[in-house]
C-alpha cells in the first residue's frame, strides 16, 4: 500500500495504477460501517483508493472538528489489510488555498433538514468530494446511505457538472443491537449508547405501519415521534421523496424516512429507504 500525503505524491502513485478505480472518501475514525464500503469498493474495481482526510469547511462553528476522533495507526492498518492501493492522508494546505473557489449546495434541497440545522455545511462537504473525486480519477466511489441528503446532493453534483464517475449507494451497517454506525459513537457512555437505540426503533415502528398499510405521513411520524422518548431532543422526523421532495403519503419504491435527535453531547441521524 501506497501512502500519499501530498497532491503529488497522490498523482505519482496513480502512475503505477491500471484499470479501473474504486474510491472511498473517509474522514478517519474507520468503523465496521467504513469497512464494508472499502470491501465493496475492493471487490468491484481493479484499484483500490481511500483518502481519510477532516474537512474543516464542513464543520460550522461551535462543532466537534479539534475534538473529531482520529485514529491514524489504526486507519493505516485498517486500510493495509483490506488491500488498499493508495491511502490519501493530505493536509488542509494541500487541499485549500486562501482564496477559493467556491461550490454551493442547491437552493432548497440544500437547506432543509441536515442543511437547515448545519447551515454551510453542504457547502463544505460538496467542496471537498468534488476535489477528492477529481484527484482521485475513479471509476466508481462509495458512499453510504446513512448519510442520505449528502448522498443525494453528491449525486446531483456529479449530474449538474457532467463529472465521469459512477457513486455507488451502500447499506447501513449497524452493530449489534441495530444503532447505525458512526464515527460520533464514540462519544456515547453505557447509558446513552442504549437510549440511541430509539432512533432505529422508531424506524421499525415507521416500517411496520407501513407494512400495515399506513402510508400517511403524519401518522407515521406521529407513530416515530412516540418511540423516540428516550432521547434528550428531537430535531426532526422527516419522510420525503428520493429527490428530497416532501411527501403526505409514502411512495413504495420512492421514500426516505429520517430522524436526527441529540443523545448526550453527539447527535445522531438515521434513515429508512423503502
Amino acid at each position: 500500500m501506497i501512502i500519499a500525503k501530498t497532491i503529488d505524491e497522490l498523482y505519482n502513485a496513480k502512475q503505477t495504477l491500471s484499470g479501473s478505480i474504486g474510491f472511498v472518501p473517509t474522514m478517519g475514525a474507520l468503523h465496521h460501517g467504513h469497512l464494508s464500503l472499502i470491501q465493496q469498493a475492493r471487490k468491484e474495481n481493479e484499484n483500490l483508493i481511500v483518502s481519510i482526510f477532516v474537512n474543516p469547511t464542513q464543520f460550522l462553528e461551535g462543532e466537534d472538528l479539534d475534538a473529531y476522533p482520529r485514529k491514524e495507526v489504526a486507519d493505516k492498518k485498517i486500510c493495509e489489510l483490506s488491500g488498499v492501493d493508495i491511502l490519501f492522508m493530505p493536509d488542509i494546505g494541500s487541499m485549500y488555498e486562501s482564496d477559493e473557489l467556491c461550490i454551493g449546495a442547491p437552493a432548497i434541497r440544500g437547506y432543509i433538514l441536515e442543511g437547515e440545522k448545519r447551515p454551510g455545511h453542504f457547502d463544505g462537504m460538496l467542496q471537498v468530494v468534488m476535489k477528492l473525486l477529481n484527484l482521485s480519477g475513479a471509476t466508481k466511489a462509495y458512499f453510504g446511505k446513512k448519510d442520505a441528503q449528502q448522498l443525494a446532493l453528491i449525486m446531483q453534483m456529479v449530474k449538474n457538472y457532467f463529472m465521469d464517475v459512477e457513486i455507488v449507494l451502500c447499506e447501513i451497517v449497524r452493530d449489534d443491537k441495530g444503532l447505525a454506525l458512526s464515527s460520533r459513537n464514540i462519544y456515547l457512555d453505557a447509558d446513552e449508547k442504549q437510549r440511541a437505540l430509539a432512533l432505529s426503533r422508531s424506524l421499525k415502528r415507521a416500517t411496520k405501519l407501513v407494512m400495515a398499510g399506513e402510508l400517511n405521513v403524519e401518522a407515521i411520524k406521529k407513530g416515530m415521534v412516540n418511540v423516540l422518548e428516550d432521547v434528550d431532543e428531537i430535531e426532526y422526523v422527516a419522510i420525503v421523496d428520493r429527490e428530497f421532495n416532501a411527501l403526505k403519503e409514502v411512495k413504495i419504491g420512492n421514500t426516505i424516512i429520517l430522524v436526527a435527535a441529540w443523545v448526550g453531547k453527539p447527535r445522531l441521524i438515521d434513515n429508512l429507504w423503502i
